[in-house]
């Protein structure tokens, strides 16, 4: 499984594999992840995503990308839930989805969903016994199948759901009881995590996910000596989204030197001079709202539109081609 890769004008549609099912305010929280919650989170962690539940639907551009795009496995993972008994408006608040490597040095990897909120915990298993769904044993844990969809759900705490295939959640579920490393241990992970959980949506990948990430993003570009060189240099990345008062993407990649940060911003520049060219009137109008730097070995990516170029951007061909 790849990382759920970006691309900071045109392709904001990283969002899309985040927006399961969301619920409203009209306020925006931040998506902060609780204690018990990064516990079941693996050390090897490749991207992590959370996204406050409550905080998108009061704008139509956020609805926009989710309604555009959904991968049929959260699709499916969508239905699952709530035929569960959850009650999405009201239960949820918070979303994780952590995609991790079953060993450190391993290509494999595997994705687990977190959900947080308050839930009606008795009604959700009462429904469970009306439906006649039988958990299944792993140590002290319950595991519930979501219907025909293959994946569990665990209750963790009256707060924190983990769901997900059931060797995903084994291997999460071992992470927070102390078995395997978590999260709390990847300190480049955690020390992330500290600039971005303030914003209702954020994404944080490791060296590995960011390689792949530059790779999407690039293109072309991506196969050119320059980028040969500084990928061995980068180190992490982490993006936040914010819906309010249009769409706005920031995304910072950190490499470790101005060299390598100063070269990757020069082909993400020219990367976006190209594409205004033979981009649509929508992208040029995005990519002309997108800026690149550089400072002190961190690339920085700023995207902001109102919420009518963003969705006039959901149709354009370059959207398509990215999501395709």
């Amino acid at each position: 499984m790849k990382p759920l890769s970006i691309f900071p004008a045109a392709a904001l549609m990283a969002a899309i594999t985040f927006f399961a099912a969301l619920g409203t305010t009209p306020a925006v929280h931040a998506s902060q992840l609780s204690t018990e919650a990064r516990t079941a989170v693996p050390h090897d962690v490749q991207q992590l995503v959370v996204i406050d539940y409550r905080a998108m639907q009061e704008s139509s551009a956020a609805m926009a990308l989710r309604n555009k795009v959904m991968l049929p496995e959260l699709k499916q993972l969508e239905e699952a839930l709530q035929k569960s008994g959850l009650n999405d408006n009201h239960d949820v608040e918070q979303l994780a989805f952590a995609i991790f490597r079953y060993k450190p040095d391993s290509d494999m990897t595997n994705i687990v969903g977190i959900a947080q909120g308050q839930f009606s915990t008795q009604d959700i298993l009462a429904n469970f016994k009306k439906q006649k769904i039988k958990p299944t044993m792993i140590g002290e844990n319950k595991l519930y199948p979501l219907g025909t969809s293959g994946m569990q759900v665990v209750f963790l705490d009256a707060s924190t759901i983990l769901f997900g295939g059931t060797s995903a959640i084994k291997l999460a579920l071992k992470a927070r009881d102390g078995e395997e490393q978590n999260v709390l241990t990847n300190q480049p992970i955690m020390d992330a995590m500290r600039s971005v959980e303030s914003e209702p949506l954020w994404s944080i990948l490791d060296k590995k996910g960011t390689e792949t990430m530059m790779r999407s993003v690039l293109g072309e570009a991506g196969s050119i000596t320059d980028f040969d060189t500084v990928r061995k240099r980068l180190q992490a990345s982490w993006y936040t989204m914010n819906f309010q008062h249009g769409v706005h993407f920031d995304l910072t990649i950190q490499t470790g030197d101005t060299f390598t940060a100063a070269t990757i911003a020069s082909l993400l520049n020219a990367a976006v001079v190209v594409r205004k060219m033979s981009g649509s009137d929508s992208e040029k109008v995005a990519l002309a709202n997108t800026s690149v730097g550089s400072d002190a070995g961190k690339l920085s990516v700023h995207f902001a539109a109102s919420e009518s170029d963003f969705e006039g951007l959901l149709k354009s061909p370059l959207f398509q081609g990215m999501v395709h």
